[in-house]
């Protein structure tokens, strides 16, 4: 079956960098383009980032554009989310997310906090 499991998260001060991981199972990960999202308490989950299935194009969320950087390593199948300059504002719940044969899948999600 399909998993999506995300890490990395943790607390962070304002300005500080963090390095999320999706690690994925249950299809085939190097033909699929991936996606981060995130949810804040009391928003609505929002899209972060996308990246091809080569890895070759990538596109940001105008919020994060030039702070967060989406990569993925298709041998090691893991997507990954290098988040600088973090702002109060960019914490949130982190989830990556595949589309198949029309569904969503989701992970838990990780939890990222920006506080001073």
């Amino acid at each position: 079956q399909v998993q999506l499991v995300e890490s990395g998260g943790g607390l962070v001060q304002p300005g500080g960098s963090l390095r999320l991981s999706c690690t994925a199972s249950g299809f085939t990960f190097s033909s699929r383009l991936m996606r981060w999202y995130r949810q804040a308490p009391g928003k609505e989950r929002e899209w972060v980032a996308t990246i091809t299935a080569t890895g070759f194009t990538t596109t940001y969320a105008d919020s994060v554009k030039g702070r967060f950087t989406i990569s993925r390593d298709n041998a090691k199948n893991t997507m990954y989310l290098q988040m600088n300059l973090l702002k109060p504002e960019d914490a949130a719940v982190y989830y990556c997310n595949v589309q198949l044969n029309w569904s969503d899948y989701w992970g838990r999600g990780t939890q990222v906090t920006v506080s001073s």
